[in-house]
């Protein structure tokens, strides 16, 4: 069997390509979730909890695809043209002004979301409200939704997985390209982070943020098996001063090249520039994420 990719960590052969091809073809009426799901179960691709892999089996189905190994079948987020988004539903919601000191919030409630209501609803409101909309999950992620004591909505957040390779935040750890690729999953990217436009609490943002530090990596650990040693954030310089972040303790490091996350051969098209934080969220992080076993 010979190797030709590493693609999700994993090696991929010949005999690997043919036998999804075969798979398809046994199973014409597989949308390329139910595809990715079966794939995984047939693998026991499982990640440190023993959960199915199933994101980034469809992760790299998709590669294969972009590759030209194979074309894989509909997906279920797009129309017969291929180029209609599935709409995301709109949750009603009220949007009564919140506009008060901090401490008349408090105590917040930050919970991950789990449940289908609350997942439904957190989709809605990045779709509604955040400049970047949304556009999905691949691969270990966390979400969070939080609300005041009255139970009333006031932000989400979105952490997702890290940038493949960015120059100051490697430098600012370490790493060189062969140890990144081993850790890599034990750091975590804020990819989105909404406060909600009818919710004015000063200093909202921040003590958000600083409870999120406080228990993300439990969190990380209850849902996947291992914890995350290091956040990141990229914030788009020209629409954004990054305040909560620096308020926070997050550590500026730098900006970006105006790459996207998987322009790994300076190739792909250019993204507007953005400033980068970091924040450690244990002592020996640097310890941790040099390790190369």
């Amino acid at each position: 069997m010979s190797k030709i990719l590493i693609i999700q960590e994993r090696k991929i052969t010949t005999e690997d390509i043919k036998f999804i091809k075969e798979l398809m073809d046994s199973n014409p009426t597989w949308l390329r979730t139910r595809l990715s799901r079966e794939l995984c179960a047939l693998w026991d691709w499982r990640n440190a909890k023993g959960q199915l892999k199933d994101m980034a089996c469809l992760a790299l189905l998709k590669k294969l695809e972009k590759h030209g190994f194979l074309t894989l079948p509909l997906s279920q987020q797009w129309g017969r043209k291929g180029n209609e988004k599935k709409v995301i539903n709109y949750i009603p919601h009220l949007k009564s002004s919140i506009t008060s000191a901090l401490d008349n919030v408090l105590p917040l409630q930050i919970k991950p979301v789990e449940g289908k209501d609350e997942l439904s609803l957190l989709k809605c409101f990045f779709d509604q409200y955040h400049y970047l909309g949304w556009s999905g999950t691949v691969g270990e992620n966390m979400k969070y939704m939080v609300w005041d004591y009255k139970q009333n909505p006031l932000a989400c957040l979105l952490f997702g997985a890290a940038a493949w390779a960015c120059s100051n935040r490697d430098q600012f750890i370490g790493w060189d390209a062969r140890t990144r690729k081993t850790n890599i999953h034990l750091i975590t990217n804020n990819t989105r982070f909404l406060i909600l436009p009818w919710v004015k609490v000063r200093y909202l943002a921040s003590h958000i943020l600083s409870q999120i530090i406080r228990r993300i990596s439990k969190d990380w650990y209850d849902k996947y098996g291992h914890p995350v040693y290091l956040l990141e954030t990229f914030v788009e310089a020209r629409r954004f001063q990054g305040i909560s972040y620096q308020a926070s303790n997050w550590v500026y490091v730098g900006k970006t090249q105006g790459r996207g996350r998987n322009d790994r051969h300076h190739n792909s098209s250019r993204v507007p520039i953005k400033d980068i934080y970091l924040y450690p969220l244990a002592g020996n992080f640097r310890e941790v994420l040099m390790k190369n076993e």
